[in-house]
């Protein structure tokens, strides 16, 4: 139903709209028919669009997502989607950062109604599809294996790779679709051949990368046409970029949560990756604001390191993203 590469829409909130509407459109004119954006995503949406203003819908497959957690919330976000897409229906529409069993359990709890919402938008025919993005291997396991989502939307990597080996396979034995976000760890992984090569030897996964400029697509699409077998020289090059940010890479699976400050750890440590996808007033003010001002309280307790299971030096990376930050933010106010 959908190419093997998509395209990510969250980095078109960085661009003015003129700009941002020449990407999609360049992204569909090379062939990709899957769209992926959000509601939280600020005008990408609306973005998107314009951009498929014209075209014959049943040619382009469009996702989107809501992170409300209430039925009334994600009604208001699924006609607001709609809206800003200029379709009456959303291929796929995904629970967005299902982060905890907590939180799985009240999306699939039929009391809360948040399942029912999505089937009834099915039913109405202005969805077509349910699915889930998750950051977490434990709960996107545990949603795979539901039964209740038809995708499951994660990073994936030769840095994370770990599904490979634990998501991959629960995907293929519950037929659900395994869409790939990240495929350059966030903007962390600056070899694009050896980054999407790597991804190129599973074949049933559907990759979506950010997409902010229009030679960064035309390259990925070169590697997806071209030889698709890694070299021996890109396989040693591989190997040495794991060695080097294996120990300095948050994989945001928040196993070293929860803090006792309260410190949304994996947010602050990802924050050069933040920084390279997101318009600056998305970084400077709110939630990462808020979260920044938390990193400063940190006691160096030491708690998380030892739930870490990739025993990265959490303590030392919280400080270097908060001078960072500061600094950066400095500049642009």
């Amino acid at each position: 139903m959908v190419t093997r590469l998509g395209f990510g829409g969250i980095p078109i909130q960085r661009l003015n709209e003129s700009d941002a509407v020449n990407v999609v459109k360049r992204c569909l004119d090379l062939g990709l028919n899957f769209i992926d954006t959000a509601n939280a995503y600020s005008t990408s949406e609306e973005r998107v669009g314009k951009a498929i203003k014209g075209m014959r819908r049943q040619d382009i497959f469009i996702a989107t997502k809501s992170g409300a957690r209430t039925p009334e919330e994600i009604k208001k976000h699924l006609d607001l989607s709609l809206q800003r897409l200029g379709t009456d229906y959303i291929d796929l529409y995904q629970f967005h950062q299902i982060g905890d069993m907590a939180t799985l359990k009240k999306v699939l709890d039929p009391s809360s109604g948040l399942m029912q919402v999505f089937k009834d938008a099915k039913k109405a025919g202005k969805i077509r599809h349910i699915g889930a993005s998750s950051h977490q291997m434990d709960v996107a396991k545990e949603i795979v294996k539901s039964g209740r989502f038809e995708t499951i939307l994660f990073p994936f990597n030769f840095i994370t790779s770990e599904p490979a080996d634990e998501l991959l396979p629960l995907c293929r034995e519950h037929d659900v679709g395994f869409i790939v976000m990240k495929p350059l760890a966030g903007g962390m992984l600056d070899n694009a051949v050896i980054a999407f090569k790597y991804l190129l030897q599973f074949p049933d996964i559907l990759v979506i990368p950010g997409i902010e400029k229009v030679p960064e697509i035309e390259e990925i699409v070169r590697i997806y046409e071209g030889p698709r077998r890694m070299t021996a020289s890109e396989r040693k090059q591989m190997q040495r970029m794991k060695a080097e940010l294996g120990t300095r890479f948050c994989r945001r699976c928040d196993y070293c949560r929860p803090c006792p400050q309260e410190i949304p750890i994996s947010m602050v440590m990802s924050f050069p990756s933040f920084e390279k996808r997101m318009p600056p007033e998305r970084i400077f003010k709110g939630m990462f604001e808020d979260a920044m001002a938390k990193a400063a309280n940190c006691q160096q307790c030491g708690e998380c390191e030892a739930k870490c299971p990739f025993h990265l030096p959490i303590r030392e990376m919280l400080s270097e993203n908060l001078k960072s930050y500061q600094a950066r933010k400095a500049k642009y106010t």
